[in-house]
């Protein structure tokens, strides 16, 4: 048994799909199999918070994981943010790019703490039409050069340590992906459902699910 613990942002939360995006569509596939084989058995668990940054997880990460590990089954850890941190405020990033690499790493410390079971999800690419500034804010901007160097931050970081890295940003961005963005930073039912995909087939690849 796995018990998936998966921190994140908006997107993980499931914001913008009626279906609860894609962590739901995640453990709806899990629940169907587990109702069709009695032998089987994962836990999901949603740890996204609307807004959350590398910072505020990091914050968080430890108490919340204590809370919900057990000692039966094995503990997966799958964190999928960076888009806020991304984020200009006012001209600055909301997380400069030094400080992500390092609240990366603190992260990873804190998980090899209770599990080596460690994945990290690449980010969905935003519409700058839309984001530049986004609707609701005036002085914040998403911009896919600044989502794709934190997207590759992230791989690399996987790379060096021997991680998993789950790919979005380069499956959708020479797509017709603003199709898949309702306002511009969160994908649609559509695109929940194309992740959950690419996220699906990963974690049976690598035996988790």
């Amino acid at each position: 048994m796995h018990r998936i613990l998966i921190f994140g942002d908006s997107i993980t939360y499931g914001a913008w799909d009626k279906e609860g995006g894609w962590v739901a569509r995640l453990r709806k596939y899990i629940d169907e199999k587990i109702f069709a084989d009695p032998n089987y058995y994962n836990i999901i668990l949603n740890l996204g918070i609307s807004g959350n940054n590398s910072a505020d997880i990091l914050k968080r990460f430890e108490f919340e994981l204590q809370q919900r590990i057990k000692e039966e089954g094995e503990t997966v850890i799958i964190f999928a943010f960076g888009t806020n941190d991304a984020q200009l405020f006012n001209g600055k990033f909301r997380t400069e790019p030094e400080q992500f690499k390092e609240n990366l790493q603190k992260l990873l410390d804190l998980s090899r703490k209770y599990t080596d079971k460690i994945f990290f999800i690449g980010l969905f690419p935003v519409d700058e039409s839309k984001t530049t500034p986004i609707a609701w804010h005036k002085e914040k901007f998403y911009k896919n050069e600044n989502v794709k160097n934190n997207n590759e931050i992230i791989r690399n970081f996987c790379e060096q340590n021997k991680l998993v890295f789950i790919e979005i940003f380069e499956n959708f961005i020479n797509l017709d992906y603003q199709s898949l963005l309702d306002d511009g930073v969160h994908p649609t039912t559509k695109g929940h459902e194309k992740m959950f995909e690419i996220i699906k087939d990963a974690l049976i690849k690598n035996k988790i699910i």
